[in-house]
């Protein structure tokens, strides 16, 4: 307790009314629905190229494009990935039950009008092993083996005539299947972006995804098992299928074939040792190296050479023809028959794809439209299953390697199609003795990332055993947009109102007061996060992107011996400055400002007045605060994902040198998610739980 900062109120007792009497209430605008509607469909020439821009956002980027300087980086990422994707196509081919080349196609298709209608431009899109279960449990439940058997030419022990499946016919259904339930995902998702319904996706929360990507993953690893030890098994439907199919394999484990079986452990030794190799020196290679092409052109090599397939049995791929099918109407009389599942699993495929890009969009500083996604895919998948490919979203494997290999916009995307182009015209039938054990245990060994998902469990147990069990609990629909306002003071008193509700109202200078009123969760953190940048007129990530950018270019000059320092002992009171280090500089020099002077050390840490005029040409947006209330007076709850965005925020605005106040938090809320008290402590900031006082006292202390 400091007993030298204190502060006393002397107030009249207001009535509700004669509050808003002597404060000048204003009555805000309210528009009927009419009028809303009157104004979204409103129309000028001014907003034309606006909307034609909207619905074709490579009108966006592609007239900007920096050939010099992207076109290099595109090639590299766009040939790499590419390589990946292609054999990526062909290895998830077998989760959808379909011949191999028909991947190829999925892994080519959608990329072309992705290229022109996606506003990622970072996402590699093809298929991922999840969204092709779900289709591949379509394709066995409506098209199993059993339905194609007839009667061969041998006989059995007992004299009859032994089952063959057909697998021309099987296949011809199923790949009709496949594609006719691909168009209809489209469907659903080129429906669900017209009506602006993106949002829906909000309310599938990181733990449930996390949950169901990982239940999937597991399943993708048991359908892969009879190709890993080549062993017959039946094919099952229903909650207990993971296990009866687990059943088949053991029963018939003594016909494994032991070269199969070799080469897919070997696969996936190797592939996993690599890809960790891959992602600990991912700064120091230039490339990431493309293990699955490697291995895949070795077992081909190695198989054509020994003839696997005829003088040990081993499975092979045996046919990839050349060239495209002609494109075709899905059937229309089988949507009946998975509506259901297809609307799940474009829902999955868009949760996956707009997650993924909201990450590399943050990162890059741009914007993803959720509904134009919605749509991108849709008419993607509708033009891939015409053309006989199957479900696409995009792969976070894919995408990182697309991304730090130097992809700048979706150019690398085009290139990467182009690779997967050249293995279906003409390196395809070079695959065709791959075994398909090496093609399981690809896709086996690219699911690492999901089963690591399980230590995640523990953390969630600890912080919240609710939304451990059930994974989405505590979903608070009716504050999904939440009513966020920037609160002033009103003078002489300890009351602080909505801006926007009082004329009699001031804002404290370099002090910016938003008030959240409603619960914080995973369904609108994201909203509640746009909202705090609204108030404070600025993005701190870009904010501080910028000033590193400016930093770097600082330090440069100073190298060079264009730009002087003046070594400053003591910092004046009334100048803000915000200290960043080179990280190319050694730690521990002096202190110095850049305003002129002498001495370009190696060693110094530069400390910049961002408020004035900076030494070089980068545009910072200003940051006129120094201090952010947040009060949460009215917050009830927070759940896992909302401390730890909350977190993040904080964190974004402290390393700019705005500090982060919490103000009037519930205790119950905290007691609920504890992490939220160990996070303000860990930043050592103001927090009470008696909100006018809090943020009262707050004041006093920065005016003094």
């Amino acid at each position: 307790m400091d007993s030298q900062n204190q502060y006393c109120v002397s107030r009249p007792i207001y009535s509700t009314r004669a509050f808003e009497h002597v404060n000048e209430k204003q009555v805000r605008e309210t528009k009927t629905i009419k009028e809303r509607l009157r104004n979204s469909v409103k129309c000028s020439p001014k907003l034309i190229p606006q909307i034609i821009k909207k619905f074709f956002p490579i009108l966006n980027w592609l007239p900007i494009y920096q050939l010099k300087q992207w076109l290099p980086g595109d090639i590299v990422a766009g040939v790499t990935t590419g390589m990946v994707c292609a054999l990526q196509g062909l290895a998830y081919s077998l989760l959808v039950g379909v011949p191999p080349v028909y991947g190829l196609y999925a892994a080519f298709f959608p990329i072309l009008t992705y290229f022109i209608l996606g506003t990622s431009r970072h996402l590699s899109v093809g298929p991922f092993p999840v969204t092709c279960l779900m289709q591949g449990a379509v394709v066995l439940s409506l098209a199993p083996d059993e339905l194609f058997l007839y009667h061969g030419n041998t006989t059995g022990v007992n004299g009859t005539a032994t089952l063959v499946v057909n697998t021309t016919a099987r296949d011809a259904t199923r790949i009709s299947i496949a594609t006719s339930m691909t168009v209809l995902i489209g469907l659903f998702q080129f429906g669900m972006g017209v009506v602006q319904v993106g949002f829906l996706v909000r309310y599938l929360s990181d733990p449930l995804v996390g949950g169901f990507t990982t239940a999937a993953a597991l399943q993708v690893v048991v359908s892969q098992l009879k190709l890993i030890f080549n062993v017959p098994t039946n094919n099952y439907n229903g909650i207990l299928s993971l296990f009866y199919t687990i059943g088949d394999i053991f029963k018939n484990i003594k016909q494994t074939n032991m070269v199969d079986l070799i080469a897919a452990v070997l696969t996936i030794i190797v592939v996993m040792l690599v890809k960790e190799f891959n992602t600990k020196f991912q700064k120091k290679l230039p490339v990431p190296i493309p293990i699955e092409v490697i291995v895949t052109i070795i077992d081909s090599g190695v198989s054509y050479a020994m003839d696997l397939s005829t003088n040990y049995g081993a499975g092979i791929v045996r046919t990839i023809p050349r060239g495209f099918i002609p494109p075709r109407s899905p059937d229309v009389s089988l949507f009946s028959s998975f509506g259901g599942p297809s609307f799940s699993t474009g829902v999955v495929s868009y949760a996956i794809a707009i997650s993924v890009a909201k990450v590399y969009a943050a990162k890059h500083e741009l914007i993803v439209d959720g509904n134009q996604e919605l749509i991108a895919f849709g008419i993607s998948n509708i033009f891939c299953g015409c053309f006989s490919g199957f479900v696409a979203t995009t792969a976070l494997s894919r995408t990182a390697i697309q991304e730090s290999t130097g992809g700048k916009t979706q150019v690398a995307g085009i290139i990467s199609a182009l690779m997967v182009l050249i293995v279906i015209v003409a390196v395809g039938p070079l695959l065709q003795p791959l075994q398909k054990s090496v093609l399981g245990a690809i896709i086996v060994a690219n699911l690492k990332g999901m089963f690591m998902q399980v230590h995640d469990v523990p953390i969630l147990w600890r912080k919240n055993k609710t939304d451990c069990v059930s994974q989405n609990t505590h979903a608070k629909y009716e504050g999904y947009d939440p009513t966020c306002s920037t609160l002033g003071n009103v003078p002489s008193t300890e009351i602080y109102k909505n801006m926007k509700d009082y004329k009699n109202i001031i804002e404290c200078p370099g002090v910016k007061v938003f008030k959240c009123a409603a619960p914080i969760y995973f369904a609108n953190i994201e909203y509640l996060r746009d909202q705090i940048k609204h108030t404070v007129g600025f993005n701190a990530v870009r904010v501080f992107k910028k000033r590193n950018k400016a930093l770097k270019k600082i330090h440069q000059l100073i190298k060079k011996g264009k730009l002087k320092v003046t070594e400053v002992h003591k910092q004046p009171q009334s100048t803000v400055n915000t200290t960043i280090r080179d990280p190319e500089q050694v730690e521990g020099g002096a202190q110095q400002e850049v305003n002129g002077g002498a001495r370009p050390a190696a060693e110094v840490e530069v400390q910049v007045d961002w408020s004035s005029t900076l030494p070089v040409s980068v545009r910072i947006p200003k940051v006129n605060i120094h201090s952010l209330v947040m009060d949460f007076t009215a917050v009830s709850f927070l759940d896992v994902m909302a401390a730890k965005s909350l977190k993040l925020i904080i964190k974004e605005f402290m390393r700019i040198g705005v500090n982060v106040y919490l103000a009037g938090c519930d205790g119950m809320a905290c007691l609920r998610e504890h992490r939220t008290l160990d996070m303000c402590s860990m930043v050592n900031k103001f927090l009470s739980y008696s909100p006018s006082y809090s943020i009262i006292q707050f004041l006093k202390l920065s005016s003094n």
